[in-house]
């Protein structure tokens, strides 16, 4: 065999491998968008329940709110009505958020381009912090919400220490977890206790995936 034959061997080998590899990437991208679009899929019935009954919490939270304000206002027990009221309209916006992610997950196409999955992943992950701070926000009033007038002047010293103690500590908790809820956090332990589950070990699972497809291209 002459140089010339060795020379047009090695090309035509180089080109099999170069075609196999690009074979090869394009099975792996088609693949992982399968893998990642089943395991989003799974991700579907908890948000469908969880907005179905925070709708059903917040219609009937706004529709007694709304008849007091309106028909009982003056006799109404001001604690109560404005502890329900903050929760009811975090509960609300919360609800917002998860539609939001619901509608993402439904609009991730098996034929999308990997890095147009990425975004709706990004963006499902930034959202599913969000709407974890916003709900714990609401700690503090579900502590105030059984207050009442008479408590003003009925109560001792040691009921108010141990009342206002509950409440100071649960609104702590609850700016703390606000600032503190973020991406960076993911490996502490209090965040994976709080991050588990259906809502947040598929998308982490799903985001890994993309990125060992990055990681193979390079």
């Amino acid at each position: 065999m002459n140089e010339l034959e060795l020379k047009k061997l090695w090309q035509t080998t180089n080109d099999k491998l170069e075609e196999s590899f690009v074979i090869n990437k394009n099975n792996a991208d088609d693949i992982t968008q399968v893998r990642v679009h089943s395991i989003l899929g799974s991700m579907k019935p908890i948000k469908i329940f969880t907005l179905l009954i925070g709708i059903l919490w917040v219609s009937i939270g706004m529709i007694a709110l709304s008849s007091i304000y309106l028909n009982s206002f003056s006799e109404a027990n001001k604690f109560f009505l404005f502890s329900a009221s903050i929760q009811v309209g975090l509960t609300a916006m919360a609800l917002f958020v998860y539609l939001y992610q619901l509608i993402t997950i439904y609009q991730v196409d098996i034929t999308d381009p990997i890095i147009r999955t990425q975004e709706k992943l990004a963006s499902l992950k930034t959202t599913t912090l969000w709407v974890t701070r916003i709900l714990f926000l609401q700690l503090p009033v579900w502590t105030t919400f059984w207050w009442n007038e008479t408590m003003l002047t009925d109560w001792g010293i040691l009921q108010w220490v141990g009342t206002l103690f509950f409440t100071i500590s649960f609104t702590a908790i609850a700016i703390w977890l606000f600032f503190n809820i973020k991406y960076e956090n993911r490996n502490k332990k209090w965040f994976q206790l709080i991050f588990s589950g259906k809502e947040w070990t598929p998308l982490m699972k799903s985001m890994e995936l993309l990125e060992q497809v990055e990681e193979y291209k390079e």
